[in-house]
């Protein structure tokens, strides 16, 4: 019963009408999940966690920083790069 889920995996491996059970009839006692089954988690189905306490919902943004962007951008151009040197040579 004070079990806490905290989830920042893959979307489909907890179920999460189970999850909700649980929170509801207290077997779980907190909830974190940073991504969802359904991709954007869209109001219906965001429905299901209302009024639910202990409960934290956030998107799946945490590796979406400044530093990340740049690395990303870097590695995606050193790869156009050097696919371009390949083609010329």
């Amino acid at each position: 019963p004070g079990a806490v889920l905290i989830k920042a995996a893959r979307g489909g491996v907890v179920c999460e009408a189970a999850v909700v059970a649980g929170m509801k009839s207290g077997r779980l006692g907190g909830l974190a999940l940073d991504v969802f089954e359904d991709e954007p988690l869209g109001a219906e189905v965001g429905a299901r966690f209302a009024g639910l306490n202990n409960v934290i919902l956030t998107p799946h943004i945490a590796g979406v920083t400044e530093e990340a962007n740049r690395r990303i951008s870097f590695a995606t151009i050193a790869s156009v790069v050097n696919r371009l040197k390949e083609n010329d040579g």
